[in-house]
C-alpha cells in the first residue's frame, strides 16, 4: 500500500472515530475560534448531529482580531448553525495580565467559564474545543489542561486526528478554511513578562493590519505575519522566510508598523510559538 493510500485509510478511520465521539451527544457547543481545527469540529458535529443540535460559540474580547470575527460568523452561517458571540473578560484575570508562561491557562479558564453556563442555558451538556492530537504532543499547552479541568473536551484529540488530518478533512469536505493560516490570539504576540493590556493588544492588531496592507501594495504576498511586542517599545516582525530579505530591503514598507519606538525584522522568519523560545524555564508550564 502506498503512503498516500495509507494516509487515506488512516484519515477515514479517524474521521469515523471523530463521528463516533460526536454522534451519541444530544447536542454540543463548539468553542469556535474561526480557525481550521475548531472549524472541522464544528463541521463534523453538523454532519453527525444536524445543524439544529449544534451551537458555535466565538468569544469576543480584545485578544480576538476584528478581522477574524467576520470570517467566523460567515463560516458558521454557511453550516446553518446558531452562532453565539459571548464576551469574555480575560483582562479581569490577574494571571492573564501578568503574562507569565501560564497565561493561556487563565485565558482558557475564562473561556470555558463563560461557555459552560451558556451551554447550560441552551440545554447542552457538552462543550468541546479544537485541540488536536499534535497539540497534546507539543508539550507546551497550559491552556489545554485548564480547559480539560473545567470539563471541556477535545473530539479531534480523542479521535487521534493530527493537524495534517484536520486540513485533509477540511479539503475533503470542501471547507473554505482548509488552508487558512494559523491565527493565534493577539496576546500570543506579547513576550512573556510584558503585561497584557487592551491598549497593547490594539496596538499589535493595528500594526499587523497596517503592515499586511503595505506588503500587499508592495507586491509582497505573505501567508504568515506576526508583530511581536518584545517590551521596551520594541516590535519584532516575523514573516514567511522567503519574504524576509525583501521586507528588510524596504524600510518604507516596514514603516507601516506604527506605535512602537523601534521595529526589527526577525531574520529567521515566522515561527509559530516563537515567544516560547524566550521563556527561561518552559518545563514548569507544561
Amino acid at each position: 500500500m502506498s503512503c498516500d493510500s495509507l494516509h487515506v485509510v488512516n484519515l477515514d478511520s479517524r474521521l469515523a472515530a471523530l463521528a463516533g465521539e460526536l454522534s451519541p451527544l444530544p447536542g454540543v457547543l463548539v468553542a469556535f475560534s474561526g480557525g481550521v481545527d475548531s472549524g472541522v469540529v464544528l463541521a463534523a458535529a453538523v454532519r453527525a448531529l444536524g445543524a439544529d443540535r449544534v451551537v458555535a460559540a466565538t468569544a469576543i474580547s480584545p485578544s480576538l482580531p476584528a478581522a477574524e470575527r467576520a470570517g467566523a460568523a460567515e463560516f458558521a452561517a454557511s453550516l446553518g448553525v446558531r452562532h453565539a458571540q459571548p464576551r469574555t473578560d480575560e483582562l479581569s484575570r490577574e494571571g492573564y495580565r501578568a503574562n507569565a508562561g501560564d497565561r493561556c491557562a487563565f485565558c482558557k479558564s475564562e473561556l470555558i467559564d463563560v461557555l459552560t453556563p451558556l451551554a447550560a442555558r441552551l440545554g447542552i451538556a457538552d462543550v468541546v474545543t479544537g485541540t488536536n492530537a499534535d497539540d497534546l504532543r507539543a508539550g507546551f499547552r497550559p491552556g489545554i489542561r485548564a480547559a480539560a479541568d473545567r470539563g471541556a473536551w477535545a473530539p479531534l484529540a480523542r479521535a487521534g486526528m493530527t493537524k495534517d488530518d484536520v486540513r485533509a478533512a477540511a479539503r475533503l469536505w470542501g471547507l473554505p478554511l482548509a488552508d487558512k493560516p494559523a491565527a493565534a490570539c493577539l496576546a500570543s504576540r506579547i513576550a512573556y513578562g510584558v503585561p497584557v493590556s487592551a491598549a497593547g493588544l490594539a496596538r499589535i492588531e493595528q500594526a499587523e493590519s497596517g503592515l499586511r496592507t503595505a506588503l500587499a501594495r508592495a507586491g509582497m504576498a505573505v501567508r504568515n505575519l506576526r508583530v511581536r511586542d518584545l517590551g521596551d517599545d520594541v516590535a519584532r516582525v516575523e514573516v514567511d522566510a522567503d519574504v524576509v530579505a525583501k521586507l528588510t530591503a524596504r524600510p518604507d514598507v516596514l514603516d507601516a508598523v506604527t506605535g512602537f519606538g523601534r521595529v526589527e525584522v526577525d531574520p529567521r522568519g515566522f515561527r509559530s510559538g516563537s515567544m516560547n523560545e524566550l521563556l527561561p524555564d518552559p518545563v514548569r508550564y507544561r
